[in-house]
């Protein structure tokens, strides 16, 4: 090992339910809070990496963070070099697989390893990738709105700055949908971008017939409108309307990308870091999308996805969604709606009051 290495010496996982400025309302239901485990790495060297996942229901918390420790004491005394510690995750995980709490797992503690790298050469990760920190043009990310209560926050999100703004939709019929959105173009005017998320709510047929009632209202985006896997689904919808269609939130690491490409599933790419296999994940993933001609977008994760948008070379939009501001010293840096990556590494810095309060 070289004189510069950090050395693993131990893996911490807590669970929070941390509490949401506004609460995640879709078709397949409501997320009121942001159940987290928030990973801490400490190395032999004092230098601490951190991350934070998002368990999505807090019946995941326990089990993840308990995983995520019980890998852990398996790499404790490893050299803290990311690329490796993927190929030796892959093959302890090749036979049971990587979908669910074990890739979640895995790309927390990937993307704590760079954050700990970019701690120790005090640099942020983006610098450490071949990049800068940069403004990101980010979109203001709803759930399911009510026109008239939620068109003041709207209206405030367009005046902030924002250039776009997604909504949800798909928890009613075909009129319900097609009144959001004409209420919400009407409120945002022409010069704002307006994506809708179905959560994978409908099938194609249905999705299609939907779609087609849209087309009027300028739409950046379909988002999900059939369940993730159904990559053929999706092919099918994108085939049969004019709107572009993304997916990808959903893609458990880079192969699951090269699956969806394969089947012209998708008009871009919304890469999730946590899906994708952390920071390592992602630079295979944005080659792939490069090589496909696939804008990237990211989910979630804002502080982390900051960075890595920051050196992909097809980056489009980053999603405002800040799910960990309340365990944070620092909420993610917004100014005119965009969004700099912030460092030394990710630019975490817990908010250990805050943890107190939310421990699960």
């Amino acid at each position: 090992m070289g004189g510069n290495t950090l050395t693993i010496r131990e893996v911490t996982a807590r669970a929070v339910i941390a509490p949401l400025e506004r609460p995640i309302r879709a078709a397949v239901g409501t997320i009121p809070w942001a159940p987290l485990v928030l990973v801490d790495v400490g190395t032999a060297e004092g230098i601490i990496g951190s991350a934070y996942l998002f368990a999505y229901t807090p019946v995941a918390l326990a089990p993840l963070a308990r995983l995520v420790e019980d890998i852990g004491k398996e790499i404790h005394g490893r050299p803290v070099v990311p690329v490796e510690r993927m190929r030796d995750f892959d093959r302890r995980f090749r036979l049971i697989g990587w979908q669910g709490l074990i890739g979640m797992a895995v790309a927390g503690l990937d993307m704590a390893f760079w954050d700990a790298l970019g701690k120790a050469a005090d640099r942020p990760v983006a610098v450490l990738l071949g990049g800068e920190p940069k403004p990101l043009m980010a979109y203001d990310s709803y759930g399911v709105v009510d026109p008239k209560a939620d068109e003041p926050a709207i209206i405030r999100s367009v005046e902030s700055g924002f250039r776009g703004i997604k909504i949800k939709i798909g928890d009613g019929d075909l009129r319900k949908d097609v009144e959001t959105v004409a209420a919400v173009r009407t409120m945002i005017g022409p010069g704002v971008s307006l994506m809708v998320d179905y959560n994978q709510s409908l099938d194609p047929a249905e999705a299609c017939r939907r779609i087609e009632r849209l087309i009027d209202y300028d739409i950046h985006w379909v988002e999900e409108p059939v369940p993730a896997e159904d990559i053929h689904g999706h092919a099918r919808v994108r085939a049969a309307t004019s709107v572009r269609i993304q997916t990808g939130e959903n893609w458990w690491f880079p192969c699951d990308m090269a699956k969806a490409i394969a089947a012209g599933a998708s008009d871009f790419a919304m890469l999730d870091i946590m899906k994708i296999g952390g920071v390592t994940g992602w630079l295979s993933a944005m080659g792939q999308a490069e090589a496909a001609s696939l804008p990237v977008s990211s989910h979630t994760f804002v502080e982390a996805s900051a960075h890595v948008l920051a050196v992909t070379p097809t980056a489009h939009w980053l999603e405002h969604l800040d799910i960990a501001g309340a365990i944070l010293a620092e909420r993610c840096e917004l100014a005119d709606g965009k969004v700099r990556a912030r460092g030394p590494g990710l630019g975490l810095q817990w908010d250990e009051q805050a943890i107190k309060r939310y421990l699960s």
